[in-house]
């Protein structure tokens, strides 16, 4: 399966609610903030940025004091995984980052999906990239 077909069937699906809602925009990047695949509409986040996500993986807590950025935008940290997922808030949408062995998968949200769908969305798929050593 290619890494754009992750992205559509598993990141861009529907969040099961019966709404068809989905997420607003996804990805996978490897480890070294090189872009495996993406949605149509994710953000194109400046290497500074994906350092500061990559370093908070190795100490947890380094990006709570200024907030995640993504592409500029700040989303307040919240209360993630300590080196397996990062969780931010905006407004009325957020981010779930889920590290895996060679990639990061992304997931951005607005409502009216709900934090807790965008993280099982992004973090099934995570999970499922671990346990294939990916």
């Amino acid at each position: 399966m290619s890494w754009q077909t992750y992205v559509d069937d598993h990141l861009m699906c529907d969040v099961g609610d019966g709404q068809g809602h989905h997420l607003t925009a996804a990805a996978i990047v490897g480890h070294d903030g090189s872009v495996w695949a993406q949605s149509a509409n994710f953000p194109q986040f400046k290497a500074q940025e994906f350092t500061a996500i990559m370093k908070d993986f190795d100490e947890p807590g380094h990006l709570a004091p200024t907030g995640l950025f993504l592409a500029g935008a700040k989303y307040m940290v919240i209360q993630g995984e300590p080196g397996a997922v990062i969780r931010g808030k905006k407004g009325a949408g957020g981010i779930t980052i889920k590290k895996t062995g060679q990639s990061c998968v992304f997931g951005i949200y607005e409502e009216p999906v709900t934090p807790g769908q965008c993280n099982m969305v992004v973090e099934r798929l995570g999970d499922y990239l671990l346990e294939q050593d990916l």
